[in-house]
């Protein structure tokens, strides 16, 4: 690794050298979270080193994995239905509830809830963190997938598929209980969706054609479609930009919040999802098990290999 290229890039507090000074502030070590989907385990990768930190045994087939508030991680294992957690100190903790195709998931912005996509049961599940169990379910009328959470935590956008033809938007604040109140159906078959951090717009990513669309959250507006790279895309927010991802085509692209196109970056081949944490952004490969982290401007940072095949990841600040 080089040290002086890997500061230059990131610009951000919590990569090598300027590291450690933020963990003694913040009581803990910067990783990243990755699935070692083959293998059965997490791998917890030192962002102020790039170097692995520790191996998590899990259950089989940690397919999904999404930060909770940078305290802890909630992991999908949806070949063997489970979900886990895994806490500051790294512990792994079973989740009580029946699972079928646990998928993605999204958490409230207290840290509290988790809402889960089973995409078997064709519904998403309320999960409480703290007392770990299934809580509640809301069916949202197909396979749902990857989801969304605006980040007042009033509503959710539900991806009914890989490829899915409607987007189901299910309200958490309606008094006769959680329940989907609209569903949009985009220019294209749709796989994945993100609430940008103001929450006024919605990006939409395509199952099947080289598109995205951007949406208006007030009205459910279609504000523009723009051309992409191959499917199936992936996004994700930081620093007032959106990070577009192309696992097909290995690419990153790096837009404004109007979706005006700022820079490129070249990812491993199978780089599919991609989230954001303290000023970096993270894409694992499926493919090749690699972990690419990159810098907000979309310079990579660094490239390490962390297992035979890596779905997603997410960042935590462990104790």
């Amino acid at each position: 690794m080089d040290r002086r290229r890997f500061l230059a890039a990131a610009a951000a507090p919590l990569v090598l050298g300027a590291a450690p000074a933020f963990a003694s502030r913040h009581g803990g070590t910067p990783l990243a979270l990755v699935t070692a989907d083959l293998e059965s385990a997490i791998v917890a990768v030192d962002l102020s080193t790039g170097r692995v930190h520790r191996r998590l045994a899990t259950p089989a087939d940690p397919r999904s994995i999404e930060s909770v508030n940078g305290t802890g991680a909630l992991v999908a294992h949806t070949a063997s239905s489970r979900l886990t957690l895994i806490d500051s100190g790294l512990r792994v903790r079973s989740i009580e509830g029946r699972f079928e195709a646990p998928r993605y998931s999204a958490i409230s912005p207290d840290g509290r809830f988790a809402y889960v996509t089973d995409s078997a049961r064709h519904e998403v599940v309320i999960v409480d963190l703290r007392a770990r169990r299934a809580i509640g379910r809301v069916p949202v009328g197909g396979p749902a997938r990857h989801l969304s959470l605006d980040p007042r935590g009033r509503r959710l956008w539900v991806v009914l598929g890989n490829k899915s033809a409607e987007i189901a938007i299910v309200s958490l604040e309606h008094a006769r209980g959680p329940r989907v109140i609209d569903r949009v159906r985009p220019p294209f078959l749709a796989h994945d969706v993100g609430y940008e951090p103001r929450g006024a717009r919605i990006w939409v990513s395509s199952g099947d054609r080289n598109q995205l669309a951007l949406y208006e959250d007030h009205g459910v507006r279609l504000v523009r479609t723009l051309a992409s790279d191959a499917p199936p895309q992936h996004v994700t927010f930081s620093g007032g930009r959106t990070f577009v991802t192309s696992g097909d085509d290995a690419i990153l692209r790096v837009y404004d919040r109007d979706g005006h196109l700022l820079r490129s970056a070249p990812v491993p081949v199978g780089s599919y999802n991609v989230q954001h944490g303290w000023g970096v952004v993270l894409t694992p490969s499926l493919s090749q098990g690699t972990l690419c982290i990159l810098s907000q401007r979309g310079a990579r940072i660094e490239q390490l290999r962390v297992a035979r095949s890596s779905h997603d990841a997410c960042f935590v600040m462990a104790r």
